[in-house]
């Protein structure tokens, strides 16, 4: 686990503290930023998570799918999981806390927004770091690849039905021609560049080179993408988040309860099912996780930088490293 990874949420701190700081220092300035959309996406944005999203995608081998047929039970559960409970027990969680539990601190619009973040934070399916959970928890390589695989062909056809499902369950109008372009051009783009790129990389230089000297080269610039996101993000709520820091942590709750939940649910399910751990940890730990980039990305198409439901996905990013790291450390311990 390379020390962006390990340190994920003190990157993430920093630039909560820097776009805060930009943002009460340089002011109405910077606001500019936010005016340069096209189809209500903003170009900057959509840039930086392109670029956040891409080193992502051109890793996954889609001949994978091949070797689907030897891991069904487990792949079973991976999508009953991702497609039919998370999204689902997500905007549960969300709304018991936000419109019930914590009604006194928050008002009902910004329940909704918070409640909007954390769904599409629970649609999302984690693509990447969990290939870190399951080395880090001994998992079957194999199985990990083949799910993450499938998980994000399937993100291009249930990504959509089900946001729409669930955020008009909040009474919030869902533009559906932001929601389709934030899809084609937060997936469908980076996957089909990342797969195009894969291929000719390892046709041309070999499977060698691709993976010892081209992904540690694209590493950083996922890296910088993510932070200079997310300080773009403060910079905009910065007035927000010094008026309300107490919101941070009402939004953490719940999206914490919800992953630990979800990894529960799945552990035990799966070993109900008998599933080898070598499957069960991995299966357990896409489900836990998210797919932060692409909810963040979304949420800023949706609803716009400044938007509650903006910074509930970047709560969801604060939380996620050590969140994931304690379920590790419990998935090893609880190894059988």
């Amino acid at each position: 686990m390379g020390i962006f990874e390990r340190y994920l949420t003190v990157w993430v701190t920093l630039c909560i503290a820097i776009g805060v700081l930009l943002g009460n220092v340089v002011g109405e300035s910077i606001q500019a930023i936010s005016s340069w959309k096209i189809s209500s996406v903003n170009i900057p944005v959509a840039i930086l998570v392109w670029l956040m999203i891409y080193p992502m995608m051109v890793q996954i081998d889609f001949s994978s799918i091949s070797q689907i047929s030897k891991n069904l039970k487990g792949l079973g559960i991976t999508l009953l999981v991702n497609w039919l409970i998370k999204p689902f027990t997500m905007a549960f969680f969300a709304w018991i806390f936000f419109t019930k539990i914590f009604d006194a601190y928050i008002s009902s619009e910004t329940a909704e927004q918070y409640i909007a973040g954390a769904i599409l934070l629970g649609a999302a399916p984690c693509t990447a770091m969990v290939f870190v959970w399951s080395y880090l928890s001994k998992g079957d390589a194999n199985y990990t690849l083949v799910q993450v695989s499938v998980n994000d062909l399937i993100i291009l056809i249930a990504f959509i039905p089900v946001v729409k499902l669930l955020l008009g369950v909040t009474h919030l109008t869902i533009p559906y021609d932001v929601l389709v372009a934030s899809v084609v051009i937060f997936v469908l783009i980076p996957l089909l560049s990342g797969y195009a790129s894969y291929r000719y990389l390892i046709k041309r230089k070999g499977e060698a080179w691709f993976r010892n000297r081209f992904l540690p080269a694209l590493k950083p610039v996922s890296m910088v993408a993510l932070l200079t996101t997310l300080i773009l993000l403060f910079a905009f709520q910065g007035n927000k988040i010094l008026e309300k820091p107490f919101d941070i942590f009402l939004i953490a709750v719940p999206l914490t309860l919800q992953t630990y939940f979800i990894f529960f649910f799945t552990w035990f399910l799966g070993k109900k099912l008998q599933l080898p751990y070598a499957i069960c940890a991995p299966a357990s730990m896409i489900g836990a996780s998210n797919f932060f980039e692409l909810a963040v990305a979304v949420a800023i198409s949706l609803f716009g930088l400044q938007s509650g439901a903006s910074l509930a996905t970047v709560v969801g990013v604060l939380i996620e490293v050590p969140v994931m790291l304690s379920l590790v450390q419990i998935a090893n311990q609880w190894k059988y």
